[in-house]
């Protein structure tokens, strides 16, 4: 098998091992795919739990020490391209890397009770930060009467992203994804459960390979088919990333995101009369006077606030996943000790 099939491979010559490419995590194991096929492997101890090497995820390519009767061990996370993380749900904030290294984040909402301009935009600054091209896509186009008033609500959230109609169960406007769907390319499928991103990947493939849940009519929610991040080569050389169903998506670094989702706010900013403006009730405020003028949406402020303020330092992530690095490695010699 060529490991090149399945994307542009890091330049790794000068490393031990042979590359392969993350394609499901499973907790501790890895599904990988290398020159051998695809095969299963675990992370070395040494290189991730004392040096402290980013941990895989799925489409990351890594090197690894191949074994043939068993897991083999990786040894070493590449260079990514791109990349998209979450602030996982819980009191302590930590990361949860999602992705890596791919060309497209395809952001699904269907044109039923699911679709949310707010979670929209939450989607949008995390595919903007994480480096690769967001497209939007408004699924189950059937179920749709009329989508063109979806379309005004989709527009004022992300202007400038290609946004497409679609519908996995009679075809319509899927054409129009061969632009992105190019051999040797990796797309992110995101949005929540029962969008139809299974449906999605069956359609593009052409044949059933992930299996689909009904939705519940009440409220238009689906059940988590896809219970893992997993990459999916299709015949076409394309790759899709599936992801489960995610209604909440947390804020990490996202400083670049914000400045591209909500270039229309930015716009505005340090153009006020104080350098300290907090954009409440002094004088030449430049954001309040914009949203008096019907300038700026009142709403897209609010939610830029929310979105900055719920996102967590960089610099305070790095430390804190230093401190957790540290009390892992800690264990793991004394529970070697023990073991000797």
């Amino acid at each position: 098998m060529n490991i090149e099939d399945y994307g542009i491979v890091p330049n790794c010559e000068h490393l031990p091992g042979i590359p392969a490419r993350v394609t499901a995590v499973h907790k501790e194991r890895y599904e990988i795919v290398c020159e051998h096929g695809i095969t299963h492997a675990r992370l070395k101890t040494k290189e991730y739990y004392v040096d402290t090497q980013d941990f895989p995820t799925t489409g990351d390519f890594v090197m690894i020490h191949y074994i043939d009767n068993g897991d083999s061990q990786i040894i070493a996370t590449l260079p990514r391209r791109t990349f998209f993380s979450r602030r996982e749900p819980g009191p302590v904030p930590r990361d949860q890397a999602v992705a890596a290294n791919f060309d497209y984040v395809f952001i699904m909402q269907s044109l039923n009770l699911d679709f949310n301009p707010k979670r929209l935009e939450r989607y949008l600054t995390l595919a903007w930060q994480s480096g690769a091209t967001p497209v939007i896509l408004l699924t189950k186009a059937d179920l749709a009467e009329d989508y063109w008033d979806y379309l005004t609500q989709v527009d004022r959230v992300a202007a400038g992203v290609n946004i497409h109609v679609v519908s996995a169960h009679t075809g319509y406007g899927l054409p129009r994804l061969n632009a992105y769907l190019q051999p040797g390319k990796t797309v992110v499928f995101l949005g929540s459960s029962g969008v139809g991103k299974s449906s999605l990947v069956n359609a593009l493939a052409g044949e059933e390979i992930m299996a689909v849940s009904a939705i519940r009519e009440d409220d238009s929610k689906g059940r988590h088919t896809t219970t893992h991040r997993q990459l999916i080569r299709l015949q076409s050389g394309v790759m899709i990333i599936d992801t489960p169903g995610m209604r909440e998506l947390g804020m990490w670094d996202v400083s670049e995101g914000l400045d591209q989702a909500f270039a229309d706010v930015e716009s505005y900013l340090g153009k006020c009369r104080f350098s300290d403006c907090k954009h409440e009730r002094e004088p030449g405020c430049a954001i309040r006077a914009a949203i008096e003028a019907g300038q700026l949406d009142i709403s897209r402020w609010e939610s830029y606030q929310k979105l900055s303020e719920e996102a967590v330092d960089k610099a305070e992530m790095l430390r804190r996943k230093s401190e957790w690095s540290k009390g892992v490695a800690k264990f793991t010699r004394q529970r070697n000790k023990e073991i000797w």
